[in-house]
């Protein structure tokens, strides 16, 4: 029987098997010659010729300047063609919206910042979406059905059975239960959803410290304490999308909290969140404690403990330390990851000295060992996360060459 589009080892589906290959070959590597192409991929000359014809006719590469100081004559480069698609992200928190539309390639070609302070939103959500997806857009220079997909990222999480925001009551305006489906309709591409800490952990895993890694566990700090759970390669979100709020989750040291989603805190929130770092430093003794919100002033504390070694900025990063691996004990006792991301402004201000103590702490707490590090990722890592994202599903779509 004949083979169609989608049947596995027909030409068809061999060819888009290498036509993908040779694309995330040249989005990784950079412009490649035919030669080089074909030795990545194990094609012969006349088959990687073939493909790159076939690639450059579709519009997904680019004949772009040759080899030089190399022996022989200079070499055709090709590299994928930024054009060929784009994809956009938003950063969602009470006070702004940070959207950006990246090529398919990666590169960031348009940003935006909309502020959106208050617990009472002036404009309705679907207009705040709209207004900073616009923004980026018009600073890209492009057209809003230029963008093949959105991927936003909130605190908390969409309940993929209901449909409502859970977990951020803080979110003002975010809990209408038609808001998504108001945003689909007022905008031409799909649109996803996805939790802030998430989609830090997929920014370091594609482009971090946890690349190559299966299993780790992303631990984050700045307004709200949080962590993202990466299984074999894959985020875990649990049934509700609640997997990973661990600011709620009870530990020794902090009062029992009771009614949690209410308060919008809980135990480790309350002994090793943002607003813990200033009280703890007063209760030491330091003085010259900076003002304004508390998620600053804990990572300015941090970072100057860090950076000044001091006998009172000692017993700070280390209370901290041992406050923060009390939370991670339970994590990597029932998970047992092979990697943990310190991550957010609050944790990645104290770097490696703070990153050395936390370490310390739980190989005293928990039997697991799991390895320690800072994120890299460092400059917006939930919009990063939230490109990233997006460029994935983007890239599947338009590399796909058996249709």
């Amino acid at each position: 029987m004949a083979g169609t589009a989608g049947t596995p080892g027909t030409p068809r589906v061999l060819r888009a098997m290498n036509d993908r290959a040779a694309l995330d070959l040249l989005l990784e590597h950079g412009p490649l010659s035919r030669t080089r192409i074909g030795k990545l991929t194990g094609l012969s000359k006349p088959t990687a010729s073939q493909l790159l014809a076939r690639l450059e006719a579709a519009g997904l590469v680019l004949a772009t300047g040759t080899t030089e100081g190399r022996p022989g004559p200079n070499a055709q480069l090709y590299e994928v063609n930024p054009a060929a698609a784009y994809a956009a992200g938003l950063d969602v928190t009470p006070e702004r919206i940070l959207a950006a539309v990246a090529d398919v390639t990666g590169r960031t070609i348009g940003s935006f910042e909309l502020q959106t302070p208050g617990r009472r939103p002036t404009q309705p959500v679907v207009r705040q979406v709209t207004d900073a997806l616009d923004g980026a857009v018009k600073a890209a220079g492009l057209a809003r059905d230029d963008v093949h997909r959105l991927v936003i990222g909130t605190p908390g999480a969409f309940d993929p059975n209901t449909g409502r925001l859970r977990y951020a009551s803080h979110l003002p305006g975010w809990h209408t239960p038609s808001l998504l489906d108001e945003v689909a309709a007022a905008l031409p591409m799909p649109v996803e959803y996805e939790n802030d800490v998430n989609l830090a952990a997929v920014a370091e895993q594609r482009l971090g410290a946890a690349r190559g890694h299966e299993d780790f566990v992303l631990l984050w700090s700045e307004g709200g304490l949080g962590a993202a759970l990466v299984l074999g390669g894959r985020l875990h979100r649990g049934w509700t999308g609640g997997a990973g709020e661990v600011g709620f989750l009870p530990v020794p040291g902090a009062p029992l909290v009771r009614q949690v989603t209410k308060a919008n805190s809980g135990g480790y929130q309350e002994l090793a969140g943002s607003q813990a770092v200033p009280h703890l430093a007063r209760q030491i003794g330091i003085g010259e404690i900076p003002s304004g919100p508390y998620a600053e002033v804990a990572t300015l504390l941090v970072e100057r403990a860090a950076a000044e070694d001091t006998v009172l900025n000692r017993l700070l990063l280390q209370t901290y330390a041992t406050r923060l691996a009390t939370g991670l004990a339970s994590l990597v006792s029932v998970l047992d990851p092979e990697l943990v991301v310190l991550s957010g402004a609050a944790l990645t201000a104290g770097g490696e000295v703070l990153r050395a103590l936390v370490q310390a702490e739980l190989e005293e707490l928990a039997a697991a060992r799991p390895r320690l590090v800072v994120g890299d990722v460092r400059e917006h890592p939930v919009l990063r996360g939230a490109l990233e994202s997006a460029l994935a599903a983007t890239r599947d779509e338009v590399f796909d060459t058996s249709r």
